[in-house]
C-alpha cells in the first residue's frame, strides 16, 4: 500500500477516534473565522418550534443581513427583541436612555434594557421558550455589554430559561491587562473583579459568570453555546460593522482599552469628531502640542461632547501602529503620563466636575491608586507592577473558562 494511502487512513482514524488536531492545522489560513451566528446548521434545530427572545443590536448579523431578519425569513418565531445600550438598531447615542418600541421593519416588540430596567422581567419572558444572545463585544471591563450579559443570565436563571449564545471573536482578545477592579468601585462601567482588558469572548465570559458565582445567590444560568469556528485569541479580527457609534473604526476599537481611560480626565478623546478614541487633547495644551482637532455636536454619536467647539491640542493616534500594543500586550500608560505632565493646570486634569461627559478615573481604572500614581510621577512599569499579583491570579482563573487557544 502506498504511503499516501496509509497517511489518509491514519488521518481518518484520528478523527473517528476523536483525537484533536493541532492548533496550526485547525486554525490554518484556509479556514476563515466563522461567527456562531454564521453557523446556522448548529442552532436552527434548537430554535425550531420555540418562541424565541433575543438580545440583539446592529452587530447581530449574518453576512450583510441582521440575524433577526434572517431568522424570521427562515420561519423562526422571534417574539421579543431586547436592546442594550445604543438600542436594537443602534440609533441611540452614548449613555442615552432607550425606550421600549415596536421595530418598524419586523413588527416585533423591542424591550429596552438600557432605560427603565436593566434585565428582562417575568412578564417579558412569560411567552419566551428560549433566549438568545448575539452582540459584538470589544473585551473591556467598562464596555457595558458584559453587564447586560450578566443581567440577561440572571433573568434566565430566575425564570428557568436557557440562554443560547452565538459567540463572536474578541478583537482585543490578545490583551489581558489592567488592575483587578476593587469591588468598592462597582458601577455601571465596572461590575466584575476583572482587569480592564479581560481577554475573553462573550461566551467565555458567560461561563466565568456562572463558574465564579457572580449571579445573585450564586445561581447558574443554563447555557448553550455555538462557538466561533477557526478562531484563536491572538488572531487579528476586523469587525464587519461598528460595535457602537463611537467605536466606528478598527483603530478606535484597538485603542479603546487605553484611550477610554481618558474619559476620567479633562482631555477630549475625540467624541464629537469622526475619529473618536484615536485623538486626545484639550484647549490648554496649546503650545505643548501642534496637532489639533475641534469637537462638534454630532447627532447619534455625541450631541454635547467635552470641549465642544473649542480647538483641542494633543496627540494624533489615527495612524498609530497597533502592532506595538500587540507586541507588548500591555495597555499604553505612557500617553496618560505624558499628557498629565504637559497639562498646565494639574489640579483639574482628573477633575470630573468640569463636565457632565467626564467619567471618574477611579471607576474607569477600577482602583483608587491609579490617580495617585499618575500624580506622583510613577513610571508605567511601576504602575503595571502594582497590578500584581491580582493580574496573574486572574489569568490563571480565566483558563478554566476559555473555549479557544
Amino acid at each position: 500500500m502506498k504511503k499516501t494511502h496509509l497517511f489518509l487512513i491514519f488521518v481518518a482514524l484520528t478523527f473517528t477516534l476523536g483525537f484533536k488536531c493541532t492548533p496550526k492545522i485547525y486554525h490554518s489560513a484556509a479556514e476563515p473565522i466563522k461567527t456562531g451566528a454564521e453557523q446556522t446548521d448548529k442552532y436552527l434545530s434548537i430554535l425550531k418550534g420555540k418562541r424565541v427572545g433575543i438580545l440583539a443590536n446592529p452587530t447581530t448579523i449574518i453576512g450583510k443581513s441582521h440575524l433577526v431578519d434572517s431568522l424570521q425569513k427562515l420561519g423562526i418565531d422571534i417574539v421579543k427583541v431586547f436592546g442594550p445600550e445604543h438600542g436594537f438598531r443602534g440609533n441611540a447615542s452614548n449613555g442615552a436612555k432607550v425606550s421600549d418600541e415596536t421595530d418598524p421593519a419586523t413588527g416585533i416588540k423591542i424591550i429596552s434594557l438600557y432605560g427603565k430596567k436593566r434585565k428582562p422581567s417575568a412578564e417579558d419572558l412569560a411567552k419566551v421558550d428560549l433566549m438568545m444572545f448575539d452582540i459584538q463585544d470589544v473585551g473591556c471591563r467598562f464596555y457595558t455589554y458584559i453587564n447586560v450579559l450578566r443581567d440577561v443570565m440572571e433573568a434566565c436563571a430566575e425564570h428557568n430559561k436557557t440562554l443560547l449564545i452565538l459567540d463572536r471573536p474578541n478583537p482585543n482578545g490578545y490583551l489581558i491587562d489592567g488592575p483587578i477592579m476593587d469591588m468598592r468601585l462597582k458601577s455601571g462601567i465596572g461590575q466584575f473583579p476583572i482587569p480592564i482588558a479581560h481577554g475573553m469572548t462573550i461566551a467565555e465570559f458567560a461561563q466565568m459568570i456562572n463558574g465564579e458565582g457572580w449571579l445573585p445567590n450564586q445561581a447558574k444560568c443554563k447555557l448553550e453555546i455555538v462557538k466561533v469556528a477557526n478562531y484563536r485569541h491572538d488572531m487579528d479580527y476586523v469587525l464587519p460593522i461598528k460595535p457602537s457609534p463611537n467605536l466606528n473604526t478598527q483603530q478606535s476599537i484597538m485603542l479603546y482599552p487605553t484611550t477610554c481611560m481618558f474619559e476620567g480626565t479633562i482631555l477630549s478623546q475625540g467624541r464629537g469628531t469622526q475619529v473618536p478614541f484615536t485623538v486626545l487633547g484639550a484647549p490648554l495644551l496649546k503650545g505643548k502640542y501642534t496637532f489639533n482637532f475641534t469637537p462638534k455636536s454630532i447627532p447619534g454619536m455625541s450631541e454635547s461632547p467635552l470641549h465642544m467647539n473649542e480647538t483641542c491640542y494633543g496627540i494624533d493616534l489615527m495612524n498609530y501602529d497597533i502592532k506595538n500594543l500587540r507586541k507588548t500586550k500591555r495597555i499604553n500608560l505612557q500617553w496618560m503620563i505624558d499628557l498629565y505632565q504637559a497639562y498646565p493646570d494639574k489640579a483639574k486634569f482628573f477633575d470630573r466636575t468640569q463636565s457632565k461627559q467626564m467619567g471618574n478615573i477611579d471607576f474607569l481604572a477600577g482602583v483608587y491608586e491609579f490617580r495617585k500614581q499618575i500624580e506622583e510621577g510613577k513610571t508605567a512599569e511601576e504602575i503595571q507592577k502594582s497590578w500584581e499579583p491580582g493580574l496573574s491570579a486572574y489569568k490563571k482563573m480565566r483558563l478554566k473558562y476559555v473555549l479557544y487557544d
